[in-house]
């Protein structure tokens, strides 16, 4: 069982950075991949970025290419989300995800192959 908890997220400018983290719970966290994804009001929840159990593969969405980065510390239990360059398009909850922790190699992008979700923070980009 893996719990995970967000946090960084707050009102910022057009054009501004913010940092969002994830705790996560228990000893098997090196061994999951984990995602970012958002939801805006009215929308469905969409990918943003993962990031492989092994740390060192990433993919993105192409809304996000070049303006976020998606990192994890093992020793720490944590991933990462550095966005920078926001828009207001990116105003949305923003979600932590940790997949079964089976060690896959291939990256999961799609909300139904993860098995642990965060409770989410908001994140609102003003023009």
């Amino acid at each position: 069982q893996v719990q995970l908890v967000e946090s960084g997220g707050g009102l910022v400018q057009a054009g501004g950075s913010l940092r969002l983290s994830c705790a996560a719970s228990g000893r098997t966290f090196s061994r999951h991949n984990m995602g970012w994804f958002r939801q805006a009001p009215g929308k469905e929840r969409e990918f943003v970025a993962t990031i492989l159990w092994s740390g060192g593969s990433t993919s993105y969405a192409d809304s996000v290419k070049g303006r976020f980065t998606i990192s994890r510390d093992n020793a720490k239990n944590t991933v990462y989300l550095q966005m920078n360059n926001l828009k207001p398009e990116d105003t949305a909850v923003y979600y932590c995800a940790a997949d079964s922790g089976s060690g896959s190699y291939y990256y999961k992008t799609y909300t139904y192959e993860y098995d642990y979700w965060g409770q989410g923070t908001q994140v609102t980009v003003s023009s």
